[in-house]
């Protein structure tokens, strides 16, 4: 009779690979999180020494490097051949930045907009949500629509900085300020961009493998994944940052932060894979998927309106918020495989 290693069973084997593409998942995002923030560092730098105001610089890092991490995973899951990893990274950190980041936040401390409710930037946020349902109406992205969301996202950056050049936020210049990098001699700039972009590389490709493995070890979709666990981890730099502006009680750059992620994931993140590789999408799937997400932005700009206290996100409304997440969330894994 053949000897078996009591541990040998298929089972505990199929529960090890599962608990160790996890970690390896874990790991992609810690190492993709500090390798944004070494890229980003060493990127504005550079920019100062070549002149470019702070304001600007500023302005990039708050938009440009909290969504680096989305940006980095779709083009990798893009290069790979996996449009719904994309996508459900995409939509998913949408619904992520405003189910669980704002309903976190306001639980924990109600945030408050007062009178300085940022019209303009939810009239922003709702456009782009229905240009790129338009975009999408075909259940396709083609190159000449990933163009598109890219130059729309250019327009939007270039919009940004107009308007912070002429506004009088105290809490936008002393953020703006707050991010500003100091000046790196020009070694440690090549060393931070090349360190930068390799681990970037590297995690990406990291986190996009475990994640579709993940997704096949535990009979789900990749859909499924790139909707929960990746767009979670690719949303920490965004909670991180309505942490921090939370305890400096600047209440209007947390909204502003999720509104210009929000932004970003849909122009940017998805633009930036269909320029690489264009996708077919599947209709049911993006009907609940981009509904959802619309429906949690709706409810995210009819409380900053005036639903309840205009401008206030206050813990009721974070416990709906974070409710609708856990029970989306529930629902994918039930519904998914």
């Amino acid at each position: 009779m053949r000897y078996r290693a009591p541990f040998s069973s298929p089972a505990g084997t199929a529960r090890m690979d599962t608990l160790l593409l996890l970690l390896f998942l874990i790991a992609g995002f810690g190492i993709l999180a500090w390798s944004a923030d070494i890229f980003v560092a060493g990127a504005s730098s550079m920019a100062l020494r070549l002149g470019t105001s702070r304001m600007l610089i500023g302005l990039l890092v708050i938009g440009i490097g909290t969504s680096l991490p989305e940006m980095l995973v779709s083009a990798a899951a893009a290069v790979d051949g996996m449009p719904d990893l994309v996508v459900g990274n995409a939509l998913g950190s949408n619904i992520a930045n405003i189910g669980l980041i704002v309903g976190v936040t306001a639980l924990i401390a109600p945030i408050n907009l007062g009178e300085r409710v940022p019209h303009r930037d939810f009239t922003l946020l709702l456009l782009v949500v229905a240009a790129t349902a338009v975009l999408l109406a075909d259940l396709r992205l083609t190159r000449l629509d990933g163009i598109m969301l890219l130059l729309a996202m250019a327009a939007v950056l270039v919009w940004m900085a107009w308007q912070a050049r002429r506004s009088d936020d105290a809490e936008l210049a002393r953020t703006v300020r707050d991010v500003s990098p100091e000046v790196m001699t020009p070694r440690r700039i090549l060393l931070s961009l090349l360190l930068g972009m390799i681990l970037l590389l590297a995690s990406s490709r990291l986190l996009v493998w475990s994640a579709s493995e993940l997704a096949r070890a535990i009979g789900v979709s990749e859909l499924v994944i790139g909707l929960s666990i990746v767009a979670l981890g690719t949303s920490l730099p965004e909670l991180a940052a309505a942490a921090a502006s939370a305890r400096r009680g600047e209440h209007g750059l947390i909204a502003g932060n999720i509104i210009g992620s929000s932004v970003f994931n849909l122009l940017a993140v998805l633009g930036i894979a269909a320029v690489i590789a264009p996708f077919a999408l599947e209709g049911s799937s993006l009907i609940r998927d981009y509904g959802m997400m619309t429906l949690f932005i709706l409810a995210f700009v009819a409380i900053g309106l005036g639903i309840g206290r205009r401008g206030l996100y206050g813990r009721s409304a974070g416990f709906i918020l974070l409710s609708g997440y856990i029970l989306y969330q529930t629902s994918l894994y039930l519904t998914g495989p």
